[in-house]
């Protein structure tokens, strides 16, 4: 029986419908599931909600009798108008930007000719995050994105910088989408490595020695221990010594652990942190970014371009149907074409040629004259000049370049039987150049190692690498994506340090 207290159920039914649903975590209604319906928002007229969010703008109005706040909670682009009465609490505390606030209130519908399609007045003001506009480093006015890299903790509440959040998030979420569709497993491979030596003058190196040096140094006075970093006889540092017994580096690719998996589990990726220390100050280079790398068993270079090619056009449909408001919002402020970009890379063939073709190509360029800073000869490393010539200019769509020399590509492809090139190929695209690297692997045990001699690296630590090829070899291949740089080319951003949220590049690292 119910408690004669306890309102009847048809009572609680109506109150629950008056009420937009709240967020199932958190005590408010996203600002998202108000304006961002097909119609506005406006069916919703005369349900209460539970709203929170920061001010993008506010201003009093009437004689200082109620204020209008533009309140966004980072759930989508757009706003949410609230209007709160002089009467619910200190309007001035509540106008400024950046200030958070809780309100419940009606929804209504605005005024006919006004640009929202819903507004909430407000019954009750229930939090107010003050902020002192006197000291708020993000004020009401048009800031550079690189003003804006010197407060990386408060510069998600922009406009853009909470767009470029929604897609990078949007893309992540697209990526594990296709390749779990698709049968791939995730693998976490380590950041930490000890085996990766190619390029090792432009890795992070992991080490304990210099703490303990310091360490060292304290009690130099107390004891007769050596201060400093613990050397052999030869003078060389005694890696024996630390904290892995050997030297060890941040990872430049997740690529050589995965292979081990996709040898026994055949279709594979990694998603995660890479690192590099290479000095470069450009705008297209990072000392941390985010790699996408498949491997692909049983298959070979034509496998691997197919599943390139799609994972592209899968990334750019998902921004075309699940992030539109925010692409528009690039598109308005950014770069007008960005959203026929996606459009042209979701919908068109990817031109494929071989380097040799595509050297060919420039050098015609060069004979009608087109200049351009680096040599087009063959044997080169395809500049990014050269790149965006082919993919904007020659096709005007995405372009696959592949079979290189294998002068200029890592020893692990896989080498072709003119015994000059490698199954090499790169995805290239309008706005960036070379978005994809990838390859067949070399399968063959005898060939790769001739080839880890050749480039001069020590066969030590690839010994576990080269067991795939000593047991069970199989054909496989992979590839890796640079995240950034995809977002880069999806959002029309100049800087790579504008679609990351902490950017780490020399003499920077904040937080």
């Amino acid at each position: 029986m119910a408690d004669a207290s306890s309102p009847p159920t048809d009572q609680l039914a109506a109150a629950t419908l008056d009420e937009v649903p709240k967020a199932l975590f958190s005590d408010r209604v996203p600002i998202r599931s108000i304006v961002s319906r097909p119609d506005g928002g406006s069916a919703l007229a005369g349900r209460k909600a539970r709203v929170g969010g920061w001010v993008k703008t506010g201003r009093k109005a009437d004689k200082d009798a109620f204020a209008f706040l533009e309140l966004n909670d980072g759930s989508c682009a757009a706003n949410l108008q609230v209007i709160v009465e002089a009467s619910l609490g200190d309007l001035g505390q509540i106008v400024p930007t950046g200030t958070c606030v809780v309100v419940d209130g009606h929804l209504k519908l605005p005024p006919a000719g006004t640009k929202q399609k819903i507004e909430l007045r407000a019954d009750e003001v229930l939090h107010v995050g003050p902020v002192d506009p006197a000291k708020y480093p993000l004020p009401k006015m048009r800031l550079t994105l690189e003003f804006l890299r010197d407060f990386v903790h408060l510069r998600s509440r922009t406009n853009t910088i909470s767009a470029v959040a929604r897609i990078r998030n949007a893309l992540a979420y697209a990526t594990h989408t296709f390749f779990n569709r698709e049968g791939f497993l995730y693998v976490h491979t380590p950041i930490i490595t000890t085996s990766d030596c190619e390029g090792a003058g432009e890795m992070f190196q992991v080490t304990t020695l210099l703490s303990e040096a310091e360490s060292l140094a304290k009690v130099e006075e107390r004891s007769k221990l050596k201060p400093g970093i613990p050397k052999k006889d030869d003078g060389k540092v005694d890696y024996g010594k630390d904290f892995f017994a050997r030297q060890a580096f941040l990872t430049v690719s997740g690529q050589l652990q995965v292979e081990s998996y996709a040898c026994a589990l055949t279709s594979v990726y990694t998603f995660g942190p890479t690192f590099r220390a290479e000095n470069s100050h450009t705008s297209r280079h990072l000392a941390e970014f985010w790699m996408v790398e498949p491997e692909i068993a049983f298959a070979e270079l034509k496998d691997d371009m197919n599943c390139a090619e799609a994972y592209v056009k899968f990334m750019c449909q998902w921004l075309l149907d699940n992030c539109l408001d925010d692409m528009e919002f690039m598109a308005d402020k950014f770069d007008k074409g960005c959203i026929n970009r996606l459009k042209l890379v979701a919908s068109t063939p990817f031109i494929r040629v071989t380097y040799t073709e595509a050297v060919e190509i420039l050098e015609e360029a060069v004979k009608n004259g087109k200049k351009f800073e680096n040599e087009v000869k063959w044997g080169i490393d395809l500049a990014s000049e050269h790149e965006r010539y082919l993919t904007e200019v020659k096709f005007q769509k995405p372009v696959i370049v592949y079979n290189y020399p294998k002068e200029i590509k890592a020893f692990y492809m896989r080498l072709n039987d003119d015994l000059k090139t490698v199954a090499a190929m790169d995805v290239l695209v309008p706005k960036v150049g070379e978005l994809i690297g990838g390859s067949q692997r070399e399968e063959r045990y005898d060939v790769i190692q001739t080839r880890i001699k050749e480039m001069g690296l020590p066969l030590e630590p690839y010994e576990w690498y080269l067991d795939l090829r000593r047991y069970g070899t199989v054909k496989h291949a992979g590839f890796g994506l640079g995240f950034e740089r995809m977002i880069l080319f999806a959002t029309g951003l100049e800087n790579i340090r504008d679609v990351i949220p902490f950017p780490r590049y020399p003499g920077r690292a904040d937080l």
